[in-house]
């Protein structure tokens, strides 16, 4: 024991020295509206009062800094003061940004704005989005107790935002207001995006944990209602991700690792010009070596790969190349302890052989007044399942299922952005060629019969080959202008998609979108904000590439899916520091697929390991949710930060019968609250509290169940009784530790991420089962006899799906 205290006495003592190692800070600051740099910018470093101003180039750089955590302050004549809270300065890395300055507010008049207004505070609402918009840094991102350096789980902290239909939500199904996992769409620089998760559901969005590296991240943006025109697609909302530029002084990078992965990032200049710089990373998951030993039977593997490349082609022209890609693998092993919850899970799920990526070039290049776009990328997602009556064997039995599905994207995105005597006025196209391939045999359920074997329902299955191509085009425009001394804001917008698939998809007028936003600006502080508009989604691949037994595409009446929200609220803004909204929203959805089969809406489903949406649908289904939020955040200014949130609303979905239901994501009640400390030392505490109302489900059909189970190793659901019940509230706590060591070349920070640390139960329907012998080896039978193929003479049983699960995250990063 003296020898252990006596080392961590030296590393301690060390990390003392150490830390008076300095750290650098530099960036460029640019006009958001124009993109052109803004020389004569002045920064300052506000804890030691230091200023610099940028060069003619719009670029400055702190040197000397000691590490720790600083607040700095842009400002430049002709814009809106903006603040960067909580920026970290480390040994080893040089911490670079782009600063994107919005003209002012008010008039000028020979001076310098300095009001506390919207762009000077938060830096995330818009002439084109007032409201119903956050942002969070990359520094509030990593530092998210639970997170675990995955973004889809840290806004999950944010108003509105709920997890999947399992409260506890170990997947990163993202649910706005109510609204499905597949409502929302992501820009990754201004490219979207579709797959951001490892093992994504096809035709939704969501998997277990995220792709994109944090590292990467200078800031996302949430927006969920008022969308840019520019966006298509987008039911509930748009995220935008905007990438780092890498450090064109020299090469510098990180290495994480802790109990779940290896994450590897490099970025720096590519030439001795500095005009070229790249990012690079790549990750290698350790999960199936944790499930190994803690012997769970499933075996998550999965690689991701990212990199930007910019490259200056002059002063007015930058090119930039990115990509982002996954290969995932989702496989068996037997438990050394089998258990009956082990089993299930067993013998309940596919294995999952998939990959994903997306690459793209994008050109940007300033105009007199404003500045355009060019955008070309190729995505494509390749989708494997297979699933035995039992995986492991020896004896696997029938294959129930095995699908084979890839879908491909081109597309070419145009658009202009222009300033001219105040007046925001954007517009554009986008073209797409979508490849989409689907070989099907599937189980769906076995014929159930009488006590006397007479079939009183026939068995369904899924059997067929699809490949099909079309073009998608979309065009939009909008406009924005100041009034009254810059009080009041209005900016409209509209945008029309068509595609050359379904009969009616080259109306124009079948999805004409308008939408308005309009705010007023009541004080200094006091801001209150309103929008209308109506978004159309097309409908995922699976199902329009879907064929009946007679290899007939069913699906290709199909309408777009509608959403119109209608949005208010106000925005109190005391400081430049924190931020305060109240939001009431009500969308109302038409045109929502649902299924032929069940009758059920496909908008209650996307929340597991299967596919959506591989049937027959018809678009005649509706939908709403309607409620209000709150939101408050304080930004580090001192040792302290926080973020509260609370969200109360109501999400339906008609069936067959076109009555409203409650939807698998009607929680009700969503609260979450984020507190983070920093300590002398370089210590920092954060500590998450999340509660969610429970979330309706449907309970089993027991005659089918019985009949079925041996096939597909689940219960079959009862949707004549859709989402009738109701799982009890739940609420947990995250708890993340950092400590950092500056050295001269390298910073070292460690860490301790728990999740749920006091074992709260997560409620889960309970999983339809049979009952097993003492052991484990056999099911119980009723006669003693082995179990009959249709399972009547088993001895079903409900088994409880409600454990509490403790996640403890150890870990290093090394910045170098």
């Amino acid at each position: 024991m003296k020898k252990w205290a006596g080392f961590w006495i030296l590393v301690f003592c060390t990390g003392s020295i150490l830390a008076q190692n300095s750290g650098i800070y530099s960036g460029i600051i640019l006009d958001k509206q124009l993109q052109r740099p803004i020389s004569g910018a002045t920064i300052q470093l506000v804890q030691l009062n230091q200023k610099l101003i940028a060069d003619s180039a719009g670029k400055f750089i702190f040197k000397q800094l000691k590490p720790g955590y600083y607040t700095f302050q842009f400002s430049a004549l002709g814009f809106t003061t903006q603040f960067r809270y909580n920026v970290p300065i480390v040994t080893g890395n040089e911490n670079t940004m782009v600063i994107e300055l919005e003209p002012a507010i008010s008039e000028l008049r020979n001076i310098q704005v300095t009001s506390t207004s919207r762009n000077r505070s938060a830096k995330a609402a818009t002439l084109e989005t007032p409201l119903s918009v956050q942002r969070l840094t990359s520094e509030e991102i990593k530092a998210n107790p639970g997170g675990n350096f995955d973004i889809s789980r840290v806004i999950q902290a944010l108003p509105g935002v709920g997890g999947s239909s399992s409260t506890a939500g170990f997947r990163n199904d993202i649910i706005i207001r109510g609204g499905a996992p597949n409502e929302n769409v992501f820009y990754l620089d201004g490219i979207e995006i579709p797959v951001i998760n490892h093992f994504a559901t096809q035709g939704s969005a969501g998997g277990p944990t995220g792709i994109l590296n944090v590292s990467f991240i200078e800031d996302v943006k949430l927006s969920s209602s008022a969308f840019d025109a520019r966006f298509d697609n987008a039911l509930s909302s748009v995220f935008e991700f905007n990438q780092k530029r890498g450090n064109n002084n020299r090469v510098q990078g990180n290495i994480r690792l802790s109990g779940t992965e290896l994450a590897t990032t490099f970025d720096g200049p590519m030439g001795k010009s500095g005009k070229t710089t790249f990012l690079a990373s790549a990750r290698r998951s350790y999960l199936q070596l944790l499930f190994k030993a803690i012997d769970l039977p499933i075996r998550p593997n999965y690689w991701d790969f990212q990199y930007k490349i910019s490259h200056q082609l002059s002063k007015k022209t930058t090119l930039t190349l990115l990509g982002v890609g996954a290969i995932d693998e989702f496989n068996f092993a037997a438990p050394k302890v089998a258990t009956p919850d082990k089993l299930y899970v067993l013998n309940s799920n596919p294995s999952i052989q998939q990959w994903n990526y997306t690459i793209g070039a994008s050109l940007k290049h300033q105009l007199k007044n404003g500045y355009w776009n060019l955008a070309i990328s190729r995505n494509s997602l390749d989708n494997q399942l297979e699933k035995y009556e039992n995986n492991l064997g020896p004896v696997k039995g029938a294959r129930t299922l095995q699908l084979g599905s890839r879908e491909t994207e081109n597309k070419l995105r145009f658009d202009v952005n222009q300033n001219i005597n105040g007046l925001k006025w954007s517009y554009g196209f986008v073209a797409q060629w979508v490849n989409y391939s689907n070989n099907t045999n599937q189980l769906i359920s076995n014929a159930i019969t009488d006590n006397n074997n007479t079939i009183i329902q026939p068995a369904v299955t899924y059997n067929y080959n699809s490949a099909i191509q079309f073009a998608r085009l979309g065009a939009f425009t909008q406009v924005g202008k100041r009034f009254w001394n810059n009080k009041l804001g209005i900016s409209g917008g509209i945008r029309f998609d068509q595609n050359t698939f379904t009969n009616t998809g080259m109306n124009p007028l079948k999805t004409l979108s308008p939408r308005i936003a309009a705010s007023y600006q009541i004080t200094d502080k006091v801001t209150f904000n309103a929008s209308i508009g109506t978004y159309f989604k097309m409908l995922p691949y699976t199902v329009l590439g879907f064929r009946n037994n007679n290899n007939e595409l069913v699906n290709k009446q199909t309408d777009y899916t509608q959403s119109t929200h209608y949005v208010a609220g106000f925005e109190y803004l005391p400081s430049a520091s924190t931020r305060f909204t109240f939001e009431g929203f009500y969308k109302r959805y038409n045109n929502v697929p649902v299924s032929v089969r069940n009758g059920i809406s496909l908008s209650n489903q996307g929340a597991d390991f299967s596919v959506l949406g591989n049937e027959a649908v018809t678009t005649n289904g509706k939908g709403r949710a309607y409620g209000f939020e709150f939101f408050a955040q304080q930004k580090l200014t001192k040792q302290f930060y926080g973020v509260f949130s609370y969200t109360w609303f109501i999400s339906q979905y008609t069936n067959t019968g076109n009555n409203y239901v409650a939807s698998s994501w009607d929680n009700r009640h969503l609260l979450s609250a984020v507190l983070g400390y920093k300590l002398k030392r370089n210590w920092e505490i954060g500590l998450k509290f999340r509660y969610q109302g429970g979330v309706p489900f449907t309970p089993y059909d027991l005659v089918a169940s019985r009949q079925n189970f041996l096939s597909l190793g689940t219960g079959v659901l009862d949707f004549s009784r859709v989402n009738s019940q109701r799982l009890n509230a739940f609420n947990s706590s995250d708890i993340r530790i950092d400590k950092k060591w500056f050295y001269k070349k390298y910073t070292l920070n460690v860490f301790v991420d728990i999740t749920n640390w006091y074992l709260a139960k997560s409620p889960a329907p309970a999983v339809y089962t049979f009952q097993r012998n003492a052991n484990n080896t056999a099911f119980l039978t009723t006669d003693g006899q082995p179990i009959q193929a249709n399972g009547r003479n088993a001895v079903p049983f409900l088994l409880s799906n409600n454990d509490a699960n403790i996640t403890p995250t150890f870990g290093f990063i090394v910045s170098f």
